[in-house]
């Protein structure tokens, strides 16, 4: 998998897109001079769908990536220039297309927030034909779709600029990727995406899109920043662009009690049944129910949990795919009470009647000879969290014949 530079990787591909730029010039400086047309979105919770035509395309709508909304960070006012403000996501795609649309969220703001450029991998990009946008506190903006090639495998720079900003700021932290913010001292690295949620692309050759959701496990704590180690990115390599997979993990999210995000229980529908062509799910929760504060003692409500998930994602058609709890002895506060819970939580789920398929990340990564603990080989060091290997041997789990045989329904395309 590609390794991507830092910010020379940004200044090379704003080289390498120069030409096709040249085309939409002209409509560019349309979109970009004088006052801008400004569309407003929806408000808490709403979306703002475009109308726009798609372009003359055999491809349907599928997620490339995607990242949930964490929580709500506080951006410094710095003047009003608006370059103090232009935020450069980089993000990595799982399939290509031969066109995207992107989704801004305002979600954990308390102002409407102006963003009055976007543009991906330097090309311009509308909200209903307007060049700018105000996205309602609590609410979030689907742009029109812009005809730009994105390739499966490759990082994409999603450029916005938000002149006005008040915060909070919607944000996705730890990240394990290096996004860039402009500052008055000059550009900023960070490990924060920024108001974007998700990129769409319109795909020929890939027929739907899985969900991987869950906690850090899942976000991929441990893996190498800037390498693309989570396990759903291997498992997208394995997918050779045929199959779309996201990441929604949070890092310290819980099933039933909020604290990190929003709880399992009441994110699924904005972070699982909303993503475009989704049609697998993968949960992968459980793990701070039990060992964060305050702590689930009760099995049955862990896996009462995970069953209403399952309910929630089979009416709408998808296929549940569900992994036991990975062991975590020797973690600073492991306990042999938790042991049980937890242990008791994978024998329910190996007992089958909550998912379709079960993945047993658990036997996957635990050490033979001391079973409560990760394999040394895997343990990132604080023996909870995987390393690249770790990551490498979960995402070589899934089916991936199965994955191509699971299509997404036409009203998803």
């Amino acid at each position: 998998m590609p390794r991507r530079r830092e910010y020379a990787l940004f200044i090379a591909l704003m080289a390498g897109t120069a030409a096709l730029a040249a085309v939409v010039a002209f409509a560019g400086s349309l979109l970009f001079s004088g006052p801008p047309k400004t569309v407003a979105a929806s408000g808490p919770q709403g979306v703002a769908r475009t109308p726009a035509a798609r372009a003359h395309s055999t491809g349907h709508w599928l997620a490339t990536w995607a990242a949930a909304p964490v929580n709500g960070a506080i951006d410094q006012d710095r003047g009003t220039d608006p370059a103090l403000r232009t935020i450069r996501n980089v993000v990595h795609t799982s399939i290509g297309g031969d066109a995207a649309r992107v989704t801004l969220s305002n979600l954990f703001g308390t102002h409407p927030l102006l963003i009055d450029r976007v543009t991906v991998n330097a090309l311009p990009v509308t909200f209903r034909g307007a060049a700018s946008a105000t996205v309602a506190a609590g609410g979030q903006i689907i742009s029109d779709p812009v005809v730009v090639p994105v390739a499966a495998d490759s990082d994409l720079v999603v450029t916005l600029r938000t002149p006005k900003a008040r915060g909070p700021v919607t944000v996705h932290p730890n990240s394990h990727q290096t996004s860039f913010t402009d500052e008055p001292q000059g550009v900023r690295r960070t490990t924060d995406w920024r108001y974007l949620t998700a990129v769409d692309v319109r795909a020929e050759n890939a027929t739907g899109t899985l969900v991987a959701f869950g906690d850090s496990l899942t976000a991929g704590s441990g893996s190498t920043t800037d390498t693309n180690h989570r396990w759903p990115d291997v498992l997208a390599d394995r997918l050779h662009g045929r199959y779309a997979v996201v990441n929604q993990g949070i890092g310290g999210n819980r099933l039933l009690l909020n604290g990190i995000g929003q709880r399992a229980l009441d994110r699924f529908d904005r972070d699982v049944l909303s993503i475009t062509g989704a049609k697998t799910v993968v949960i992968a929760l459980g793990i701070n129910d039990i060992q964060a504060l305050p702590r689930e003692t009760s099995p049955a409500r862990i896996t009462d949990a995970l069953r209403t998930l399952t309910e929630r994602a089979h009416a709408r058609g998808l296929r549940v795919i569900g992994t036991t709890l990975m062991p975590y002895k020797g973690y600073r506060d492991w306990t042999p009470a938790q042991n049980v819970v937890h242990g008791q939580v994978n024998a329910t789920i190996r007992a089958g009647g909550i998912f379709d398929e079960v993945l047993d990340f658990e036997s996957a990564v635990r050490d033979p000879s001391h079973p409560d603990r990760l394999l040394p080989a895997y343990d990132s060091g604080d023996h909870v969290h995987l390393n690249n290997a770790g990551y490498q041997r979960l995402g070589s789990l899934p089916d991936v014949a199965e994955l191509l045989r699971t299509r997404p329904s036409s009203d998803a395309l």
